[in-house]
């Protein structure tokens, strides 16, 4: 597939990108921002750690050209499935096994559902469940169902020495992504927000000059480092704020279609 040379190709986070943290919701602006973006002709993708199971119609509602889920296990464009790596079988019951006995608490993010335990002591974990069952109403099962099938997790460690076996057990298996205060995200070795893009880009024919960005957290770094321009909101983390080519307005201040704006796309 072969786009033009002028038209660009933008990727979004979701979470504090071009959702709100604090009101949960997207903003006007920043629809009317990306339905402009597509009306010039540029294509505009999801890129996010949550799974197709995580997604909401608040996102899917605004009709983005495609989506990079779960730090980049699953690609889908133009409604079609271009790639789709998952964990299965035999590794997810010895995983299961290991996070019991190593005492490591875990979401479990698949596309058809999210897995959960019974009881976390973790707050993050605690919310997240409440969250995604209450709040969300995602598809929620727990970790003895028969047809589990997920494309990465998260962890939440309880004892040090726990995750230091977990890490060197698994580092050759999987790569962890550090979002600080014991939580890590994991996923299959060599998939990331990054690895979707160089996907994308080559399957679209698309220059990584004419790539952008916009993020706001730790597991953004690695496509914020990948494009040709990163733009990180002005709620980042400081590690995003350090490296980012543009720094834009907060999320509930129009930092999205600030970002646009300043680059010309809209």
């Amino acid at each position: 597939m072969v786009i033009e040379l002028d038209k660009s190709i933008i990727f979004f986070d979701i979470d504090g990108t071009i959702l709100s943290h604090r009101t949960l919701e997207i903003s006007d602006s920043t629809k009317e921002a990306i339905k402009k973006l597509q009306d010039n002709g540029h294509l505009v993708f999801i890129n996010t750690g949550r799974t197709l199971g995580e997604m909401g119609q608040d996102v899917l509602s605004l009709n983005f050209d495609g989506y990079v889920y779960g730090c980049g296990t699953h690609i889908i464009y133009k409604g079609e499935e271009l790639h789709h790596v998952s964990i299965s079988g035999e590794i997810i019951t010895e995983l299961i096994k290991d996070l019991n006995e190593l005492h490591i608490e875990a979401i479990l993010e698949g596309s058809k559902a999210i897995y959960f335990l019974e009881e976390y002591t973790n707050e993050t974990a605690k919310k997240i469940k409440f969250d995604q069952t209450y709040v969300l109403g995602y598809n929620v099962l727990a970790w003895d169902e028969k047809t589990i099938d997920i494309d990465k997790f998260c962890i939440w460690p309880q004892v040090k020495s726990g995750f230091e076996t977990f890490y060197n057990k698994y580092k050759d298996v999987f790569d962890f992504i550090d979002r600080g205060d014991d939580f890590y995200e994991v996923v299959p070795r060599g998939y990331s927000k990054a690895s979707g893009i160089e996907f994308l880009l080559k399957h679209l024919n698309i220059s990584l000059d004419n790539s952008y960005a916009l993020g706001d957290s730790s597991n953004d770094l690695a496509m914020l480092e990948y494009v040709k321009t990163s733009i990180a909101m002005e709620n980042s983390s400081q590690d995003v704020l350090d490296m980012a080519t543009f720094i834009t307005k907060d999320v509930d201040e129009g930092g999205v279609e600030h970002a646009l704006k300043h680059y010309k796309l809209i």
